[in-house]
């Protein structure tokens, strides 16, 4: 098992047969052959096809669970390692004590999971690492809060936005130094 971790973080609502799902799935296939071991929210959508992408390519697979209405959920089947979290809180701070962090397409609670990892990089609670945002939908998030709030390019500098999992593994890389 590798020692190094990158938490993926994106949207329960991808499904098979969709573009976005296949490209998490490729993403964990690309993350595992470079030895990392992969972190996810560890249930269905996005979390699932990169977990899948992972355990097929060889890496460790982390889901941190949380409980749902009913109770605890079970992760999804490609997960080799389960941490069930009893909240949001609690699954946060466990995926972000990763050694980087990815995020696929995603809606809300992707978006909450971005924030509070780049606020922690920005307000120098973690050491800098790793924060890539995949796909247009992300770069236009980042522009829309660098146009209207109150963030700099110094802030904008900590994520890095690329337009597909090829160019998110090349900035994975590049960030950490490797290439």
């Amino acid at each position: 098992m590798s020692n190094r971790v990158v938490a993926v973080f994106g949207s329960s609502r991808i499904t098979p047969g969709h573009p976005d799902y296949a490209a998490a799935e490729r993403l964990g296939v690309l993350l595992a052959g470079e030895g990392w071991t992969v972190a996810t929210g560890g249930h269905g959508g996005a979390m699932a096809a990169v977990s899948r992408g992972a355990r097929a390519g060889g890496a460790h697979v982390i889901g941190v669970t949380l409980p749902g209405p009913e109770g605890q959920r079970p992760p999804n089947a490609w997960v080799a390692e389960e941490r069930p979290a009893d909240d949001l809180f609690a699954r946060l701070r466990m995926l972000l004590d990763a050694d980087a962090w990815i995020a696929v397409a995603g809606g809300v609670g992707t978006l909450a999971e971005i924030a509070v990892a780049w606020n922690l990089m920005q307000n120098a609670h973690v050491a800098p690492r790793p924060l890539i945002v995949i796909g247009e939908g992300w770069q236009a998030v980042l522009d829309a809060l660098g146009d209207e709030l109150l963030a700099g390019p110094a802030d904008l500098a900590l994520v890095t936005s690329v337009q597909d999992v090829d160019a998110a593994m090349a900035a994975l890389g590049q960030r950490l130094g490797g290439g």
